[in-house]
């Protein structure tokens, strides 16, 4: 029996933070001492009482469905987050709770789009975007962005890109994969453009220079993504929300009541729980990744690798490699092999960032120190080799 896949799903390109991951995960196997800077994913335990919360509610019986746009109580947990860190109202009926962030794009997307219409982002921008725009049907217009704009989207070139087909722009501040951050200004002008925004806020919580700003400050017309894996140490909770205008919600809450029902009750009442109670240990672990931004941004740049946008937010740099290589897929597989390092090839973000690797410091600085020293040596060897 022959069988046949959609194109639509054979057209997702393959994502290579997980491809490297999964090669550096076969050579751990065979043996080897594998240090991983290719994943956003925190080091730290989930803070304790995110954990004591959700062992308690699986005690007490919640673990059945729960409204399907989540649970009451975290969702005004949300709309009080909002209200205290961006003095922003937003009605708990706004916000809708899944199993992360990444099935709400999707279903937004499948809101917003018919075939052929198009989203505006960044190049580069983080490697998922684009396949979940042309996944449902649209079209990913990818702008080149620049170092000095910290690799972010300005108004002007949205303005340039926007046609009759244009459905929403995509921005994602603190960014992935170059770590830097819209200010006030930069938002209040694409807001000015009258154009839907989907801002992924995902890494809010995790600025070192100065606080970020939501685009909600600016306008009510913008589609917000959240979430509490990357803030709280929480990936593997899969836990997220979106916060819809409210002309939006009855079409988006259908699609999430069909193809998701609800996230899972006694992970809500974790979140809960992260948001009343772990600022300090937010706090606490920002502090600990503002000291390996520091370490690695020096060292880096002592081992000749330049990097064009120094980060402010989430815990990625990008270093720039073309003298070594402007194929980053090669440049990352041979880097793996010779110092068993796990680095994210550029061209994973976009054709802008070929030939740059990404740094992911999301891991303890006594692994960046061993990195930093195993790429010395490689360096030197390589140099040496010709």
């Amino acid at each position: 029996m022959d069988l046949y896949l959609s194109q639509r799903a054979q057209a997702v390109t393959p994502f290579l933070a997980m491809e490297i991951m999964e090669l550096a995960k076969a050579r751990q196997a065979e043996g080897h001492d594998v240090l991983y800077l290719c994943l956003g994913e925190p080091d730290f335990p989930t803070p304790e009482p995110i954990t004591r919360a959700a062992i308690e509610a699986i005690r007490s019986g919640h673990t059945t469905y729960t409204h399907s746009l989540g649970l009451p109580e975290l969702r005004s947990e949300i709309c009080r987050h909002y209200q205290q860190s961006y003095g922003v109202r937003i009605d708990p009926d706004q916000v809708i709770v899944s199993s992360g962030t990444s099935p709400l794009l999707l279903l937004l997307f499948a809101a917003l789009l018919n075939e052929g219409d198009e989203v505006i982002l960044g190049n580069p921008s983080y490697a998922c975007y684009a396949n979940t725009v042309r996944f449902n049907g649209g079209k990913a217009v990818e702008v080149a962005t620049h170092s000095e704009n910290g690799f972010q989207l300005c108004a002007e070139d949205i303005a340039r890109a926007r046609t009759s087909r244009t459905r929403a722009v995509l921005i994602n501040s603190p960014s992935n994969p170059a770590g830097s951050l819209l200010d006030a200004d930069s938002l209040r002008a694409i807001a000015a453009l009258g154009l839907p925004v989907v801002a992924d806020e995902i890494y809010h919580g995790l600025s070192y220079d100065e606080p970020e700003h939501s685009i909600l400050e600016f306008t009510d017309q913008a589609f917000v993504l959240g979430g509490f894996s990357k803030t709280y140490a929480m990936t593997g909770w899969r836990l997220g929300y979106l916060i819809v205008p409210p002309a939006t919600v009855r079409t988006l809450r259908n699609l999430h009541q069909n193809f998701v029902i609800c996230a899972n009750s006694f992970v809500q009442y974790a979140g809960i729980a992260a948001l009343r109670h772990c600022q300090p240990d937010v706090a606490r672990m920002r502090a600990a990744y503002n000291e390996r931004r520091l370490f690695l941004i020096e060292a880096l740049q002592q081992l000749g690798l330049p990097l064009p946008c120094l980060p402010s937010g989430a815990f990625y740099l990008l270093a720039d490699c073309r003298h070594l290589s402007t194929d980053s897929v090669a440049l990352a597989r041979e880097i793996l092999t010779r110092t068993n390092i796990a680095l994210t090839p550029g061209i994973d973000f976009g054709s802008n960032c070929e030939g740059f690797l990404r740094f992911s410091y999301a891991t303890s600085l006594d692994t960046l120190q061993q990195a930093v020293e195993r790429l010395r040596t490689w360096l030197s060897t390589r140099t040496a080799a010709g």
